[in-house]
């Protein structure tokens, strides 16, 4: 079977469909800036959103006084899209066209960001790798904040199988070098009406 290239894949995706035809579109990314202003997350703060791909998080972020914000995305038409509607704001972030997979963080981060990359990663390497990244990449004390759909969550997304996670074993799979802050279960509402059950953790990294 010829393996498939995920970039051309998801490249397709964003050049097919509009942001708000998606099934992870949010308008208002509700549980993402709860968790900025619950850890009381400092404006100055190195962020990174994984996968953010055309979301409106970067837009919040900057509007409310962020001023260190990168997105990454292995989509470059999602980042153009991004770029394209925040306009002269789009200057003032980091875009970061890459694979997760391949990605080598040129400085660390206050806040690593993932909504929902994490769960597309089904081989043990995969996940291992990611967990080091995300070790490696943070500041001390710095936070992680991941989403996955939950174990009552779809098996698929956008056509692609997915890992799920109930959000005790998401917090179990980034020890020892992360602490539990907050994990909770959500339902995200799809543009169709359909209803996704997530996972999310807060984690702080420890202290080597």
């Amino acid at each position: 079977m010829k393996k498939l290239d995920v970039k051309c894949y998801w490249e397709n995706v964003y050049h097919t469909k509009e942001f708000a035809q998606m099934s992870w579109y949010q308008k208002v990314p509700t549980d993402s800036l709860i968790f900025f202003q619950k850890m009381a997350i400092p404006k100055n703060a190195r962020i990174i959103d994984v996968g953010g791909g055309d979301s409106y998080l970067v837009d919040y972020l900057l509007t409310t006084g962020y001023r260190n914000v990168s997105v990454l995305d292995i989509a470059s038409k999602a980042l153009e899209k991004a770029q394209k509607r925040l306009g002269q704001w789009a200057d003032r972030v980091t875009w970061i066209n890459a694979d997760i997979n391949l990605y080598q963080p040129t400085q660390t981060y206050d806040v690593w960001h993932d909504r929902a990359t994490f769960h597309f990663l089904l081989e043990e390497g995969l996940v291992h790798r990611y967990v080091e990244q995300t070790r490696r990449a943070l500041s001390t004390d710095g936070l992680l904040f991941i989403g996955t759909f939950s174990e009552k969550g779809q098996a698929h997304c956008s056509g692609l199988p997915v890992r799920q996670y109930a959000k005790e074993k998401l917090a179990e799979v980034f020890q020892p070098y992360f602490q539990e802050m907050d994990s909770f279960n959500t339902d995200h509402f799809t543009p169709s009406g359909k209803v996704q059950s997530y996972s999310f953790c807060t984690l702080r990294k420890k202290t080597e």
